[in-house]
């Protein structure tokens, strides 16, 4: 079977869910929260010089688990809770059969043993479903989509996906993810508290593409808690202090997102730890005839396609007021508008959660000004 064939051939075995608005589940309805501890059994996981990732992502999803359980309204449903061995399918299929609302994978962060930086990197990240493939979300997706080769026939069961073939992700492309917004929406909720509450570095919300993300219809994330390869953070990784400080800033972030889509006013003493940050403020768009005035302005940029992408599109992860310019035959997406770089700069604190490569640039005339 050649590559395009069993990409379609997958692509239609994908769950088709219908999209969930942003707003209150039926009445008398749980929300329902999946918490997925990642790796478990003979499945390690990242290796640290005290404990390794399977311990750290069962002890925080087990503490986020106790907290989400004392809220009324909230279903907690984990995919494990001992050290036990679940196939990634198998994650999928407990979170869809839980009809669940919000879909949270743990995972530990880790990279090469022959890094430069291994034990200086550090911070956490948190991942949805996207078409992002940069070599080091890339690179993350391989090795927690790789678990798979643990499993017995393991190519039978996820119809010959090689994880550690890019041209396998090519599937990844042909899906539609329903809950993008929604995703990115919690995603963002958590990223801000476990800088906040945690103390972590945020390195952002990111796109990768995970296949537990992928078979789970509902909104879903995947959170890389920090680098357990850096002594200093696997300390904070392996104390029973620092696995309930991320426990209570996943949960302060699953919260901030659960009231916002019941419309609900988030408790005063539940936001002590946390930080507001300012979302865009969704300036003005300059219109042609401004563009042609001869005026300087300033604009976020944040992403590179090779072609023209619709307006509303998906892979802009929710932003509005996003324009484009041609630059060397690719097409430059940019946000906002604005008279200086400091005027910039808070909205480029909220594009950089969700790009982080996200960059303010000077255009004069519809044309990037170097």
């Amino acid at each position: 079977m050649n590559l395009l064939r069993l990409a379609i051939c997958i692509f239609l075995m994908i769950p088709v869910a219908l999209a969930r608005p942003l707003h209150a589940q039926a009445a008398g309805k749980d929300f329902v929260v999946v918490i997925d501890a990642g790796h478990g059994g003979h499945d390690a996981g990242a290796p640290g010089a005290v404990t390794n990732e399977k311990t750290v992502n069962l002890a925080v999803a087990n503490l986020l688990g106790a907290r989400l359980k004392k809220e009324p309204g909230i279903k907690v449903v984990f995919t494990r809770t001992d050290d036990r061995f679940v196939t990634l399918q198998g994650r999928a299929n407990m979170a869809n059969k839980a009809d669940g609302d919000l879909f949270i994978s743990i995972h530990t962060n880790s990279v090469d043993a022959k890094s430069k930086n291994r034990t200086t990197v550090r911070g956490s990240a948190v991942y949805t479903l996207g078409l992002d493939r940069t070599d080091d979300n890339l690179a993350v997706a391989m090795r927690e989509n790789s678990v798979m080769k643990l499993e017995n026939d393991y190519s039978t069961t996820y119809e010959g996906f090689d994880p550690n073939s890019a041209e396998s992700y090519i599937i990844f492309e042909l899906s539609q993810n329903k809950h993008m917004q929604q995703s990115v929406t919690a995603a963002q909720a958590v990223a801000k508290e476990l800088a906040a509450t945690a103390g972590r570095k945020n390195n952002g919300v990111r796109q990768a593409n995970f296949w537990v993300l992928l078979k789970t219809a509902m909104p879903s994330m995947l959170v890389e808690l920090d680098f357990i390869c850096n002594p200093t953070e696997e300390k904070f990784l392996a104390s029973r202090s620092g696995q309930d400080k991320l426990a209570k800033a996943i949960y302060n972030g699953v919260m901030d997102y659960y009231n916002r889509v019941n419309k609900k006013p988030r408790r005063q003493d539940e936001r002590k730890t946390t930080v507001k940050q300012p979302e865009p403020k969704a300036s003005a768009k300059v219109s042609d005839a401004d563009d042609d005035s001869g005026r300087i302005v300033y604009r976020i940029q944040f992403m590179t396609a090779p072609k023209q992408l619709r307006d509303g599109s998906r892979e802009f992860k929710g932003l509005k007021n996003v324009d484009s310019y041609s630059e060397r035959g690719m097409r430059k997406y940019t946000y906002g508008t604005y008279s200086s770089p400091a005027e910039a700069s808070a909205d480029l604190r909220h594009v950089k959660t969700l790009f982080p490569d996200a960059f303010v640039i000077k255009m004069k005339g519809g044309k990037r000004v170097y």
